[in-house]
């Protein structure tokens, strides 16, 4: 299984960008996906998640901002970002596990099984 992620890259603050994840060889049909960051000195926390059948969880920080979204044709899930924030400034990951992830284990990096390599997100004031 390969994650890549692309779509990251600099913007000023109140700017968007659309990251998007190719999963290639990700056969399973119960899965769960989703986009973590992680900033310097700090630690990878979730941003947003997305189940098979639909289900969407985010953390709060970027609810009415992020939207989490997936083509299963393309099997490539996709992070809208709009409102960006300096506090955004992170390296995005992309997650993938082969099973349907409920309640808050969908922010929990131990339950995922692959990663991508992460694509970087600056956002300048």
């Amino acid at each position: 299984v390969q994650l890549v992620e692309s779509g990251g890259g600099a913007v000023q603050a109140g700017g968007s960008l659309r990251l998007s994840c190719a999963a290639s060889q990700f056969t399973y049909s119960r899965y769960s996906m989703a986009w973590f960051r992680q900033a310097p000195g700090k630690e990878r926390e979730g941003v947003a998640g997305i189940v098979f059948d639909g289900r969407i969880s985010y953390t709060d920080d970027v609810k009415g901002r992020f939207t989490i979204s997936q083509d299963n044709a393309k099997k490539t899930v996709y992070l809208q970002m709009n409102n960006l924030q300096p506090e955004d400034t992170a390296m995005y990951y992309c997650a993938a596990a082969p099973l349907r992830l409920s309640g808050s284990t969908w922010s929990q990096l131990r339950s995922y099984n692959y990663w991508g390599q992460g694509t970087q997100v600056t956002v300048s004031s």
